[in-house]
Parts: C-alpha cells; structure tokens; sequence
C-alpha cells in the first residue's frame, strides 16, 4: 500500500499564492485585446507550475477552486458565479487528464495536453453561459470551436513556459520532487 503524505502548510500556501496571483495578474491585465481566450495563458501557466511543484493530485483543482472563490470576491471579471466555474472547470479537467498521462512522456507536451485539456473545459464554460442565454444549438457550437481554438494558442503558449521554470527551480534546489 501507498503511504499518504498529507499536505504540508507550506504546500498549502503555494497553492494559495499560485491563486491570488493568478487573479491579481488576471484583474491587473484585463485589456481589451479584442483576443478571446488570452486568460487560458495564465490559468495554464499556473496551474502546471502549481502541479510541477507539488506533483499531487487535485492541486490544480485546489488552485482553481481557491482562484475562482478568490475572483468572486474581488469582482474580478463579469459573470457572476459563474466566474467561480471559468476557474475551476479547466483546473478539474487538468487533473482529471494527468491522471491518464504516463510520467514517462515528454515533460513539454505533457503540458501541452494538460493546457489544451483545461482549455476546452474552459470553453465548456463558455457554452454552457450561451446555452443558458438561450443561443441557437447550432451557433453555441460554432462558438465552443472558436474558444477551442484561440482558447488553446493560449494556454499552449502558457503551457512552453513551465518546463524552463521547473528546470530552473530544480537547478536551485526549490523543486524536491524527481519526476512532474
């Protein structure tokens, strides 16, 4: 049998300052780009970098769950609640999805996936507001495919940046895990 390790205070701060700076980085940039899916870069970035240094289950999940409660708080973003699911979904499905990818695939596209996996849950999100809103089947569609795809150039790119991040980390000796 595994033995459970719990998580530690320090682990648990991480995971919090990993959420309140995703928020603060994501209420300080709201600008208008006019490029839908540029928050998957961030959410991406911090969400694997969360996971590469704790490497445990359900911190991504953790760290979605605390940034969407923290967003709601703030007024940070429009929607309402439904700000909490915008952060959360694409962090439970980024955990759901590492658990079906082998530790021994390529650190860089295992990010990839990871970010693209999130990204469209992200952009379940968005579909699930137009459905509510009452969007033709037909159009909702059309328009999860366009937040698949500028939604997952975003976190793709987000996605690049942690495997240099947790090789520096590792070369200082702040990252004690062996394997992410």
């Amino acid at each position: 049998m595994t033995k459970k390790i719990p998580l530690s205070l320090q682990d648990s701060l991480f995971v919090g300052f990993c959420a309140t700076l995703l928020v603060a980085l994501t209420g300080m940039l709201r600008l208008k780009l006019g490029l839908s899916g540029h928050s998957m870069f961030l959410m991406s970035f911090f969400y694997l970098i969360c996971y590469g240094v704790l490497g445990r289950f359900g911190s991504m999940t953790a760290c979605g769950v605390i940034a969407g409660i923290v967003a709601m708080a703030l007024g940070v973003g429009k929607g309402g609640p439904m700000i909490l699911l915008k952060f959360a979904l694409p962090a439970i499905a980024m955990d759901l999805v590492a658990l079906l990818l082998p530790l021994s695939m390529n650190l860089h596209w295992r990010c990839v996936i990871l970010g693209i996996a999130g990204c469209i849950a992200w952009a379940g999100k968005v579909a699930l507001t137009n459905v509510l809103a009452g969007m033709a089947l037909d159009v909702v569609l059309i328009q999860w495919g366009l937040s698949v795809l500028k939604g997952g150039f975003f976190a793709t790119l987000g996605a690049w940046l942690v495997p240099p991040v947790l090789t520096r980390l590792k070369a200082h000796d702040l990252l004690h895990r062996d394997k992410f």
